[in-house]
């Protein structure tokens, strides 16, 4: 089933700077830390095939006054994993934020494990949050004599409000006296009408457009309280945003999407499928009976042709939308695989006039 998705320009709302843009200095920074999960039901790491299990696991051990020197253990409750997390920006001390959990040997599940004290540092090396809690696994697993059941990644979970900022990253935003406003999608229409909406908003040139992906905003000009008060005002401002005309195509599930400025020139279409059948049909010859002779084997071979019916020679004048043509292909009941080879010759003559993706 072709499955058809058209974006239209008319019925476009007007869209929210803060969603159209990036704030330059109010971003999050990733951090990642090497922990250990205990507590599963015997679907940890094979110690055998993760020694750096085996490792961490005599360090937390250690630390808390254990002494496993020289001591044998083969523990299967165990899983060295990999804890990721984004600290957002303007993050306190002392507030909580989610993490991910993701094991790293050859541990079959993480569902039901508790994860140890684990220091969760940035690219710079400094430990900024400490994670601790019960892995909510993504997946479930289940395990027979002849037979194995996985849904989902069993391997893999998330543990909600795990990790607690220790560490605050040095940002002065009060002192800024200008901020750049850097598009998600750069478009030189899309940041002049950003400009002139800051520009009408103040009533004066508090804003300029320095190039298709970046507004400059004079927060001096805007004469706010504080640089957090101008963004405020700001950010809700409504602007019409301009995409470029672009055809997405998956060719796995046949999904087509396109916007309404997709325009094709005038172009003649004629598809039709071939389809070459060889079967080799051989053929076993037995010798009379009382005979002398072997039996033979007589190969036999029938080889065909098969034409389908396609659509004929079609004429699509210039200036028709994309979606015109493929309601057109859609009547005629033309396949999805099909359908894409129509559109990705119809791009490969030139008369399709748009971006065209490929998944």
């Amino acid at each position: 089933m072709l499955l058809t998705l058209m974006a239209s320009n008319a019925s476009t709302a007007p869209i929210r700077i803060k969603d159209l843009v990036e704030f330059d200095g109010v971003r999050g920074n990733d951090l990642i830390g090497y922990g250990l999960v205990v507590g599963l039901n015997g679907t940890g790491d094979g110690l055998r095939n993760a020694p750096f299990t085996e490792e961490i696991m005599t360090n937390i051990l250690e630390r808390l006054g254990v002494n496993v020197t020289g001591e044998q253990f083969r523990p299967k409750n165990v899983a060295a994993v990999f804890v990721t997390a984004t600290l957002p920006p303007f993050a306190r001390s002392g507030s909580k934020i989610d993490i991910t959990v993701s094991a790293i040997g050859d541990a079959n599940s993480l569902l039901g494990g508790t994860l140890v004290m684990t220091p969760l540092t940035a690219a710079d090396g400094q430990i900024y949050a400490v994670a601790q809690g019960t892995v909510i696994a993504g997946g479930v697993s289940a395990e027979g004599d002849a037979a194995t059941v996985v849904q989902g990644v069993p391997t893999a979970g998330v543990i909600p409000s795990g990790a607690r900022i220790e560490q605050e990253i040095d940002f002065d935003f009060a002192s800024l006296t200008s901020v750049r406003l850097a598009l998600r999608t750069p478009d030189f229409t899309t940041a002049e009408r950003i400009e002139a909406a800051i520009n009408q908003r103040y009533g004066r040139r508090v804003a300029q457009m320095l190039d298709a992906g970046t507004v400059e905003f004079n927060i001096g000009g805007a004469q706010a309280r504080s640089p957090a008060h101008a963004i405020g005002q700001v950010e809700n401002l409504l602007v019409e945003p301009e995409r470029r005309a672009r055809v997405v195509v998956d060719q796995r599930s046949g999904t087509i999407v396109m916007g309404e400025d997709v325009r094709i020139s005038r172009v003649a279409v004629s598809q039709g499928n071939l389809t070459l059948r060889i079967e080799e049909a051989p053929v076993a010859v037995q010798p009379n009976p009382f005979a002398r002779g072997e039996t033979v084997v007589v190969p036999r071979t029938n080889a065909a042709i098969d034409e389908e019916p396609g659509i004929g020679l079609a004429e699509i004048p210039a200036g028709t939308s994309l979606s015109d043509v493929v309601a057109g292909l859609n009547a005629l009941g033309v396949a999805p695989r099909d359908m894409i080879d129509i559109l990705k010759s119809i791009k490969a003559a030139g008369a399709l006039h748009a971006e065209f993706i490929v998944r």
